[in-house]
Order: structure tokens, then C-alpha cells, then sequence
């Protein structure tokens, strides 16, 4: 298995997460404690911070985590957009637009913003609704080696048909085989 090629800033809509094995993006509560500090791909951060024009986000997130000068470690600046059901009650921020429309009017305004640059989906809700409508490009996923149990899952639609993806990593499989062992906690 390949690593995937360097982004590029190519005007792509890409639903962005690290995420558990067990396929959650956020502890309970949106908590992010689990997540290391940095990444084991050397350049990550600053490939994203060079391809990203806009960040498409939902309320929920931006609620557990109001900063929009921290997106990327607080490397990146650019604008930011919250798509939410109540912007009225929403605190306003520097570079933040609270949006209340359509998703597919949201992700036109921030690709618009984005200024051919890629918009980045930090929202599993947003990005689910977009991947049903066709308008997701790609999905960068970094897997961790961690099991979180509960939280706010990646993907979420009960009852929903299988998804297929295209692995874009090299070669075409089937499945990714990856093997762990659990680290003991007991004790130490």
C-alpha cells in the first residue's frame, strides 16, 4: 500500500478527518484528546495549509471548538464557514460566515471562497450530505491506531445502501488488511 501523492490545490471539495479505527472523528462531547500532536507524515500540515482556500464546518463542531485561527494548528487562515439551522444565535468571529442554506449553497460559497483552491469539509454531517449528492470529490482519511468506543462517527446513516469508494493509494483493492496488538494500560 502506497502513501497517497502530495495534495494539490486543484478546486476539490475533500472531507478531511483523522479518525479511530472503529471509524469515529471525535470522542464524546467532541472530544479530541485521543488525537497525537503531530502527524508521522512529514509536510502533512503544511501541504493542507497550501491547498486549502475555504473550510466548510457545522455548528456542532464550531460550537465544542470556536476558533477559527486554529484550523491546522493555527498555520492556516482563510475563510471559514459554519453551516447551522440557528446563525441568529451564533457568537460572531473574525473570518467566520455562519451560513444558513442548502448544503449544496453552502459548499458553492465556500468553493467560490476558496478561489480555486480546495474547500476542506471538517463536518461529518456536512460531508455525508454532500457524498449523497454527488457534490465530495475525495475523502482523505488518516486512520489512528486507536479504538475510541462512542463519539461523533465519521459516517453515520442507519438504514442507509453501502457507499463504494475508489481507493486512489495505488492499486485498486478490495480491502485494506491492518493488524494491531493492544497496548496494556494495566498497571502503569
Amino acid at each position: 500500500m502506497h502513501d497517497t501523492s502530495p495534495r494539490t490545490a486543484a478546486g476539490k471539495v475533500l472531507w478531511h478527518f483523522s479518525m479511530s479505527l472503529d471509524g469515529y472523528v471525535a470522542g464524546p462531547g467532541h472530544r479530541m484528546d485521543w488525537m497525537p500532536e503531530a502527524t508521522n507524515r512529514p509536510g502533512l500540515i503544511e501541504e493542507y495549509v497550501q491547498t486549502t482556500g475555504a473550510v466548510l464546518g457545522g455548528r456542532d463542531g464550531w460550537d465544542a471548538f470556536p476558533d477559527a485561527g486554529a484550523v491546522y494548528g493555527g498555520d492556516w487562515s482563510g475563510p471559514v464557514f459554519v453551516l447551522t439551522h440557528h446563525p441568529e444565535d451564533a457568537e460572531p468571529a473574525d473570518g467566520v460566515t455562519f451560513l444558513s442554506c442548502d448544503v449544496a449553497e453552502a459548499m458553492q460559497i465556500a468553493r467560490q471562497a476558496a478561489g480555486g483552491k480546495n474547500v476542506e469539509v471538517l463536518s461529518p454531517t456536512i460531508g455525508r450530505q454532500l457524498l449523497e449528492r454527488g457534490l465530495l470529490d475525495e475523502m482523505d482519511l488518516h486512520v489512528l491506531p486507536v479504538l475510541l468506543g462512542d463519539g461523533v462517527r465519521l459516517y453515520d446513516n442507519p438504514g442507509g445502501a453501502p457507499v463504494p469508494l475508489e481507493f486512489l493509494n495505488g492499486d485498486p483493492v478490495e480491502e485494506v488488511n491492518l493488524r494491531y496488538r493492544p497496548v496494556s494500560t494495566v498497571g502503569g
